[in-house]
């Protein structure tokens, strides 16, 4: 059943003369795949508005679109809309407050319902399906057009990890199969996010080779500066490797540490099923049930993210 936000939302759109969309930092394809989609969307059904997209500029995933660079001035009186962006620190370019009315669209669980307006449906694959969503159920008013089913099918590909991980439902394969339809090559984009630099390949190489896995099926590994280093790689080059110990028979949950050049470490945790997104909120970051970042001052609070891991790994197994 359509959401009657949905309707909400574009009523929204309608009447504002400008709009500037936000999304999080460190972007990953749902980011910049709802971001984007949903600026074509509505450059293409109102032409006459100013639609500006926000944020830094990711280069390895130029293909799904480049940044606006936006004057202070474009926020009076403007409609701000952030899209798959769980907490407001997250939020890349802090001016997203500046507009006059603000509109949240994410999948996260809601722990930060900020906004004017605040859709939030956790039972979506990705903030992407939403947006296409928004567009099939709302009577022609912010049309499906080509470019924007390629930017939201890549955005669903990203988040689902190209239909692997357990958030793919059968709503995400209609939308799938709705985007599929338009002019775009979907295979292009599972080529393109599946292809990565030498330097990555080499790391993810390592990473392989030097994986730590318990006997209760954790498995953990430190990316320090050092080892970056020797790779030529750069914390945004660390992505392509974060699935890669859900690949090794055994393993049921696992984090990635890598270390940032102030010495504290960005975490990446995932997992096949133990709940891992309390770990994370204890350790200053959030997600999914099953895939989750959080922070870490030193290796201690890394060990401690480790036994936390473990207790959960054996909990999990003792009920299942």
């Amino acid at each position: 059943m359509e959401n009657p936000i949905y309707a909400d939302i574009v009523d929204k759109i309608q009447a504002y003369a400008t709009i500037i969309i936000h999304r999080h930092l460190r972007p990953d394809p749902d980011a910049l795949g709802s971001q984007n989609g949903l600026a074509s969307l509505i450059r293409q059904a109102y032409p006459e508005k100013k639609v500006f997209v926000a944020g830094e500029n990711e280069d390895s995933l130029s293909y799904l679109g480049s940044m606006d660079s936006i004057p202070d001035e474009a926020y009076e009186g403007a409609l701000v809309i952030v899209t798959d962006t769980a907490n407001q620190p997250r939020v890349s370019d802090k001016r997203y407050v500046k507009g006059e009315y603000l509109i949240k669209i994410d999948h996260h669980p809601n722990e930060d319902p900020y906004g004017d307006i605040c859709l939030v449906e956790t039972q979506a694959s990705s903030s992407s399906e939403i947006i296409a969503k928004i567009s099939f159920s709302t009577g022609g008013k912010l049309p499906m057009n080509d470019a924007a089913a390629r930017l939201l099918y890549a955005g669903i590909v990203g988040d689902t990890g190209r239909f692997l991980y357990p958030a793919t439902t059968a709503m995400t394969m209609k939308i799938a199969s709705k985007l599929m339809q338009f002019d775009f090559s979907a295979s292009d984009i599972s080529q393109m996010m599946n292809t990565n630099s030498l330097k990555t390949a080499n790391l993810s190489g390592f990473v392989l080779q030097s994986l730590t896995i318990n006997d209760v099926g954790v498995a953990s590994i430190i990316l320090s500066q050092e080892i970056l280093g020797k790779f030529g790689a750069v914390d945004s080059d660390t992505a392509p490797v974060v699935p890669l110990p859900g690949t090794v028979e055994g393993v049921l949950c696992w984090g990635i540490f890598v270390e940032q050049p102030n010495g504290t470490y960005r975490c990446r945790l995932r997992s096949k099923g133990p709940i891992i997104n309390e770990v994370a909120k204890r350790h200053g970051g959030g997600g999914h049930p099953l895939a989750s970042g959080a922070n870490a001052k030193d290796e201690s609070e890394i060990n401690d993210i480790i036994l936390e891991l473990e207790e959960l790994a054996i909990e999990w197994q003792n009920t299942h």
